[in-house]
């Protein structure tokens, strides 16, 4: 509760929350009286301020951030969780479409999923550089519970009062720190094309003692404008205080996926130079159908990257059926498909073991942001075949679904 500003005391305190329950839910029990107010659906952006741990971690799990939730009110189970599952392919298609970061689709465990409701769908990303997952977004079937909780009723078609069944989900500023780790390199910012503010930048190269810039100027704002033409995200440096090298330091730093080098030679021959920013690749290619070539390299840019995240990331995917091998695993950067009992008190176990074999026997800081405990992070919805009477991989009794576990952010 925030009670003061300053040196006032505010005339009403101010709650805290990281999501809107509170604010919209007693308004869904005013506007929802009958089943033809159902479906209720509401999406909002906004920020929201999270207090319940000790240090932040920049984009990935900071005090206040900017996100995207909905929520929303069916007159049945059936209903709310095609909407749960429609949102949860949205946020897929955000990651792997458009931010080229392949993503497992699954649903949480009792012990991870969303407090207070019926279940917990996510996609889960994985940082190549540091072998950790993350949590995507989630989108959850809330069940009944918050309806009872906030008296949302309302008269179904039979006449008999029922309570809805509510969904919620959101996506946040994550996804930036997400694309981030999963693409940038010891340069600075690799962004995918679709995402990335500027896809092209212009570097018209000047010469000492070249008599030409003005045509060379020309010739560069021609091809600007043919681009931008085409719907191209496109820009000129003609800053002539810095080198060509530090230019390209620059521009790479920033993550543009395609420059074009502009010299005195490029300029009498009616070519440029292209060079990708995802892996250095250069070459030469005519003005003419320039815009085609453009757009045909930034889908293919767009989908090797994707198709590079997702190899590295299948490679760290590895099974494991014993406890003695799992920790082992987890150390060399690996998330972990196991089969388990799907038991909370053995999740909790798993964690501490985990951590306590990591760690030989050492204590791990307070407020450290990335434990060496292995978490669940979701039963993948595409389940390898479960023989009947496989062990789980820790306890022993018999295995209920296949979990992926790993250290994560």
């Amino acid at each position: 509760w925030v009670t003061k500003s300053g040196q006032s005391d505010l005339a009403e305190p101010i709650a805290i929350r990281p999501t809107s329950e509170t604010i919209m839910y007693p308004f869904f029990s005013k506007w929802i009286r009958s089943h033809r107010d159902l479906p209720l659906e509401i999406n909002q952006w906004c920020n929201v301020v999270r207090w319940e741990f000790k240090d932040a971690t920049p984009f990935l799990r900071s005090r206040e951030f900017l996100w995207q939730e909905g929520h929303t009110a069916h007159a049945s189970y059936e209903e709310a969780q095609a909407r749960v599952l429609s949102i949860l392919e949205l946020y897929k298609q955000v990651y792997e479409d458009l931010l080229a970061v392949p993503v497992i689709k699954g649903m949480k465990t009792e012990m991870e999923k969303f407090a207070g409701g019926h279940h917990t769908t996510t996609v889960e990303a994985y940082i190549n550089g540091s072998g950790r997952a993350i949590q995507g977004a989630t989108s959850h079937n809330l069940g009944l519970g918050f309806g009872k909780m906030f008296k949302i009723y309302y008269e179904d078609e039979k006449g008999e009062r029922a309570i809805p069944w509510q969904t919620s989900w959101g996506l946040t500023t994550r996804t930036i720190g997400v694309a981030v780790m999963v693409h940038g390199d010891n340069k600075g910012l690799v962004l995918p094309p679709r995402i990335a503010p500027i896809q092209v930048i212009i570097l018209p190269i000047v010469l000492k003692n070249f008599d030409g810039l003005q045509d060379l100027y020309t010739y560069t704002d021609n091809i600007r404008i043919l681009l931008k033409k085409a719907g191209i995200r496109v820009d000129v440096d003609k800053s002539e205080h810095h080198t060509a090298g530090w230019k390209f330091n620059h521009w790479e730093q920033k993550g543009v996926p395609i420059r074009i080098e502009i010299g005195p030679r490029d300029f009498t021959q009616n070519q440029v130079r292209l060079v990708r920013r995802d892996n250095g690749f250069k070459q030469d290619a005519s003005v003419i159908d320039l815009d085609q070539t453009i757009r045909l390299l930034l889908d293919q840019i767009q989908n090797d990257m994707f198709i590079k995240a997702k190899t590295e990331r299948d490679s760290h995917i590895v099974t494991v059926t014993k406890w003695e091998d799992f920790v082992p695993a987890l150390e060399k950067q690996n998330l972990v498909l196991t089969p388990f009992c799907d038991i909370t008190e053995w999740e909790e176990k798993v964690k501490k073991m985990s951590r306590d074999e990591a760690l030989r026997g050492q204590a791990e800081a307070a407020n450290t942001a990335t434990s060496v405990a292995a978490k669940t992070l979701c039963k993948p919805f595409d389940q390898p075949p479960l023989e009947e009477g496989t062990p789980c991989f820790v306890s022993g009794l018999p295995a209920k679904t296949w979990v992926l576990w790993g250290r994560s952010y």
